[in-house]
């Protein structure tokens, strides 16, 4: 797998402690980093309430995180943004227990939300129950953001409960509140956070907060500090608490002195291709033999190939297996499609094909790695999978990595900007630390819209609902200091006033009544989500699944009109077919997430080749896209011509509100424009008018993204209209 554009990326070793802290015992020959023992001294200082550590990956971010409460003295809750990153942390956390035996043992518990479901079925209990059982149990609680979100909105009590029912006792009990691999966010769930820190800090005695990414989050940062939260930031690049050696001699210096590796030596190739949706998977194909080549040469290697697209990756796991099998080589997947079971199996697989579900945080012990990328972090993310470990145990017997190699398969563009021109910043056969090569992969390659106008635009509107619930008759007098308190906060931090956004969100239900004659405001209910409703999610029968019990899954109608061979099904048949596999195999499933499906469907096979399609609107566009603002729009359908099953579908979208925002634009041109994030949700609509265009000349976002797309609004105005893209 040769190419002319080949780099090579020193190692990484990371500075030790000065000094052990006080009242910290280790486990036999173990040693700690600077930045781990700074991070322990700010969350110990009384002065500070935000601590930020942005050590490289790998560096033992986590260890810093839990060494307090591994000492037995304090009890933390920690969020993770997958549910695989919290099954892996769940096992680290557990070996350190073991290792440190701290006198008051901690317990590790961990909760998603269909571990929260079936829990509380199995003990009878509602789940506001369920949840202040679990965290009555434990030490060290690991759950998602999304779970500790609602439980401080209130969704999991009845109406007439004490608004602080749950998060009263839950931000009592834990001391240190842990946000792992933050940077994934966007800006609705860093407001959403902000919003909640604000209600902890004006209800509660001080607790810390710990922000713990490889990328620091200046927009977090910066509104936290507005707020009077007292940040501290642990940054060893900055500290030049990194060194970066060019010979073993340097090596074998830096270990003798106490600095610990975290990253190896890496050589990574850049392979260029041409922006078509299938180049990747024609190139991986086309080097298969390339890619056995490695494993036969470096026996003992594992690798992972990290791709954007699940289709993708779907097609490829059987050509690989049937290539690889023949050489005792087994070959896993880990997706947003992939059963539990394949993804635990998927972990010790020679070679994982994964997409942004392995990219978060997951520790791979791999030496081979070829990945694609969307844009400059999620290169680097995926780049930081490699390289954090010299060997691994198989069948009890160690097997130590020889070579750690990467390929990065970019558009042709990003090489163009890196090796070629007048002045490029690298060259092919050279050498680089990863600060500096990280800030060129920055520079040169697209960067995304952070969409930093969403928090004046759309973050309080959170912060009406709970300044509400803070005046609830049965904690009205208990809380109205905190109240005031938590308004004046949430007004300098998202700049604007409260009263005015409350004006906002009355308006809201008023225009949903009148076009529904429902009750209701589904424009707030998406502002107060942690990440947006999904009004075009489907519940999927999935007939490829081999294990019975992991058929049953979610997935967003865009991507099955795209990719997936189905067949409909009723929702009286996919549920009486889930409880009956849950009766048959003796294992729960939990089955909340299909309440509010679209459709159901079986899926059936991925297609080779994705079908066009486009939404359909029978009214006219124009008035609406003028408008420059989000809307609930009745009487969207699906136009896909090929497909015999698009008029059930259609039977249920034309009678939902839908939150959205129409652009007068191609949707290639304004996720270009706009800088949109990969899997952004916005796509093509036609009206009456324009029905037979061959480009749909409208873009429509939904959800969430129609509130992001919003917050842009005044730039697009000032761009004219029509000639907002010059």
């Amino acid at each position: 797998m040769t190419s002319v554009y080949s780099i090579t990326l020193r190692p990484i070793y990371s500075y030790p402690a000065d000094e052990q802290p006080l009242g910290v015992k280790l486990p036999d020959g173990w040693s700690l980093s600077w930045h781990q023992v700074a991070t322990l001294k700010a969350l110990r200082a009384p002065e500070i309430d935000v601590v930020s550590n942005t050590a490289v990956t790998g560096d033992g971010k986590s260890l810093a995180a839990y060494l307090e409460t591994l000492q037995g003295n304090i009890s933390a809750i920690a969020l993770y943004p997958t549910n695989e990153l919290a099954r892996d942390q769940e096992t680290q956390i557990k070996g350190y227990v073991k290792q440190f035996q701290p006198p008051n043992e901690p317990r590790v518990v961990r909760l998603s939300g269909q571990d929260l479901e079936i829990y509380a079925a199995q003990e009878g209990l509602k789940k506001a129950a369920a949840i202040a059982s679990r965290s009555g149990q434990s030490e060290i609680l690991l759950t998602n953001p999304d779970i500790f979100h609602y439980l401080h909105r209130g969704v999991y009590l009845n109406p007439k409960d004490s608004p602080d029912k749950l998060w009263g006792r839950i931000d009592k009990d834990f001391d240190l509140f842990i946000f792992d691999e933050f940077h994934v966010f966007a800006a609705p769930q860093i407001a959403s956070v902000i919003n909640t820190m604000l209600l902890i800090r004006h209800t509660n005695r001080r607790k810390k907060f710990l922000f713990l990414s490889a990328t620091p989050n200046e927009q977090l940062i910066e509104r936290l500090q507005l707020a009077g939260f007292r940040c501290r930031q642990i940054n060893p690049i900055e500290e030049n608490k990194y060194q970066f050696p060019d010979t073993q001699k340097q090596c074998k210096e830096l270990q003798l002195q106490g600095w610990r590796q975290v990253s190896r030596e890496i050589i990574l190739e850049f392979v260029p291709l041409s922006p078509t949706s299938k180049a990747s998977e024609t190139w991986l194909k086309e080097n298969s033999d390339r890619i056995l080549a490695h494993f036969q040469q470096y026996p003992g290697s594992k690798g992972a190939i990290i791709l954007n697209s699940i289709a993708a990756v779907k097609r490829l796991t059987p050509f690989f297996r049937e290539l690889l099998q023949p050489y005792g080589l087994v070959v896993g997947e880990n997706t947003g499609l992939s059963g539990k079971e394949e993804k635990e199996r998927s972990l010790q697989a020679d070679l994982v094909f994964g997409t942004s579900t392995i990219d978060v945080g997951v520790d791979f012990k791999i030496n081979f790695l070829i990945f694609e990328s969307a844009d400059a972090g999620n290169f680097i993310q995926r780049l930081g999978r490699l390289g954090r470990h010299d060997d691994y145990e198989r069948h009890g017997k160690k097997v130590t990595f020889e070579k750690f190699t990467a390929y990065a398969l970019t558009p042709n563009f990003l090489v163009e900007r890196l090796f070629l021109g007048e002045s490029p910043p690298l060259e092919s056969e050279g050498i680089y630390d990863r600060p500096f090569f990280h800030a060129q992969i920055s520079e040169k390659y697209r960067q995304i819209n952070d969409f930093r106008g969403y928090y004046s635009r759309w973050g309080a509107v959170q912060s009406v609902s709970l300044c509400c619930k803070l005046g609830h008759p049965t904690i009205k007098q208990q809380y109205a200091g905190s109240q005031e308190a938590f308004r004046a906060g949430c007004q300098l931090v998202f700049k604007t006033s409260l009263g005015k956004v409350a004006g906002e969100v009355k308006k809201w239900g008023n225009e949903w009544q009148q076009l529904s004659g429902k009750k209701g405001n589904l424009i707030a209910e998406d502002a107060y989500s942690f990440r947006g409703s999904n009004p075009l999610q489907c519940g999927i029968y999935d007939l490829t699944e081999a294990k019975e019990g992991d058929r049953f899954k979610t997935y967003d109608l865009p991507g099955i009109l795209s990719n997936l061979e189905i067949e409909v099904m009723t929702k009286e048949g996919f549920m009486r077919s889930l409880l009956q596999t849950a009766e048959r195999t003796e294992h729960p499933i939990a089955k909340g997430r299909f309440d509010y499906c679209l459709a159901f469907m079986k899926l059936r096979s991925y297609r080779e080749e994705r079908l066009n399609w486009k939404f359909t609107y029978s009214g006219n566009l124009d008035a609406i896209a003028d408008a420059w603002k989000v809307q609930v729009l009745a009487g969207i359908e699906v136009w896909q011509p090929e497909n015999y099953w698009i008029g059930e579908i259609n039977k249920q979208l034309k009678n939902q509100g839908l939150v959205s925002y129409v652009l007068r634009r191609p949707v290639a041109e304004v996720r270009s424009r706009l800088r949109l994030p990969m899997h952004f949700a916005i796509y093509p609509i036609s009206d009456r008018y324009s029905f037979h265009d061959a480009t749909a000349p409208y873009s429509i976002a939904f959800g969430q993204s129609a509130l992001l797309v919003d917050t842009l609004t005044y730039w697009l105005k000032s761009k004219g209209g029509e000639a907002w893209f010059a």
